[in-house]
């Protein structure tokens, strides 16, 4: 087995906008940590992170996490596979708009399309959930965090035409050159996965180069996703910093430049912190 590199604390520090620690990395179902997580995290100067809820359950507990750790905030939502297949989607959405309320709470999300693993034909209950998610955030004037595999055209086409929140937030940004324009134009915040350090990753490369300072987030989607090192292994914040420094390398900018844009830009969207 692969040992775990350890990562240097980061000049600044940073927010890990997108987590998952109620989801286990194996088939051994151990989960992190909460206190143990941020320590490390906090460590290499990751100071908070988002806890984001893909059905009902989750986003529970996402909500209950965050009131009991302070350097944790949630979200809230059903991710756009579990609408497609929720027996009783209104009801589920009615408890997402209630837990959306909670002033932990700092977001609707992750909602959206996944054409990837809900084929087309099934994807109609990932429209309505969407849209309905668009309403929520709408309603409690939170940020919208977008999920979206396989389905550019037809999430941005939503935003654009059904309208969407004040702040809308593409997780695990996986667009061209051309998305990033699109989303920079929009004002729409895009958020940057370990995928950065992968050397197969070169269409998220040339696209991070067109991210505005304003706009630039980062996150781990752990435990996925894990950055290079420790691609391979469990993610988890504490490899944030592998992650900020391929961005910084991309972007020809300093680690202190990257690090000040990357929390301003976070507390703009889930704070103040």
């Amino acid at each position: 087995m692969s040992r775990e590199q350890v990562a240097l604390p980061l000049e600044g520090p940073v927010v890990d906008t997108h987590c998952h620690m109620d989801v286990s990395f194996d088939e051994s179902h151990v989960l992190p940590d909460v206190n143990s997580a941020m320590a490390a995290a906090k460590a290499v100067n990751v100071t908070k992170v988002i806890q984001v809820g893909c059905d009902v359950a989750s986003s529970k507990w996402a909500a209950e996490t965050a009131l009991n750790h302070p350097d944790v905030w949630a979200t809230v939502a059903l991710h756009p596979n579990a609408a497609a297949h929720d027996p009783n989607l209104d009801l589920s959405l009615a408890a997402i708009a209630e837990l959306a309320e909670l002033p932990q709470v700092r977001g609707l999300g992750e909602t959206g399309l996944d054409y990837y693993r809900t084929d087309k034909s099934m994807a109609a209950a990932q429209h309505v959930s969407f849209k309905a998610h668009i309403d929520i955030a709408k309603k409690v004037g939170k940020p919208l965090i977008i999920h979206d595999r396989d389905a550019h055209k037809d999430v941005i086409d939503t935003l654009q035409n059904y309208g969407c929140p004040e702040v809308v937030v593409f997780h695990c940004f996986s667009g061209d050159v051309q998305m990033a324009k699109i989303c920079a134009d929009a004002g729409w915040y895009m958020s940057i996965p370990g995928v950065v350090t992968f050397k197969n990753a070169q269409q998220l490369k040339d696209a991070v180069q067109e991210i505005p300072d304003h706009l630039l987030l980062v996150e781990t989607d752990s435990p996925y996703l894990t950055p290079a090192p420790n691609r391979g292994l469990a993610n988890s914040a504490a490899n944030i910093p592998w992650t900020v420094r391929a961005i910084c390398e991309v972007r020809g900018q300093s680690e202190q430049e990257v690090c000040k844009n990357l929390f301003s830009n976070a507390a703009r969207v889930f704070g103040p912190f």
